[in-house]
């Protein structure tokens, strides 16, 4: 019974000491995206190249190509601010 205990504190400092890290912004998102696809990465995942376009705020239909909606969101980046740190 004490070993069950102490399993449940130490996870529980692990979460209380443990650094979480802030959620990305969309554009920040967007070029996670575009420099994982640059390093050699394909997006097995159509339906979230289509959400982060529409989070950009891009009209993306489903039954568009992802190569054509990744290139309208490298030009979203483009016409977007420069990149912070």
């Amino acid at each position: 019974m004490g070993s069950r205990r102490r399993k449940g504190m130490l996870a529980w400092l692990k979460g209380v000491f443990s650094a979480k890290k802030a959620p990305l912004s969309d554009l920040d998102q967007a070029r996670a995206l575009i420099a994982a696809i640059d390093r050699g990465g394909v997006p097995l995942n159509p339906l979230r190249v289509n959400h982060i376009a529409r989070q950009l705020g891009l009209e993306v239909s489903r039954h568009a190509p992802v190569e054509a909606t990744i290139e309208r969101i490298r030009a979203a980046i483009q016409r977007a601010a420069p990149p912070t740190a």
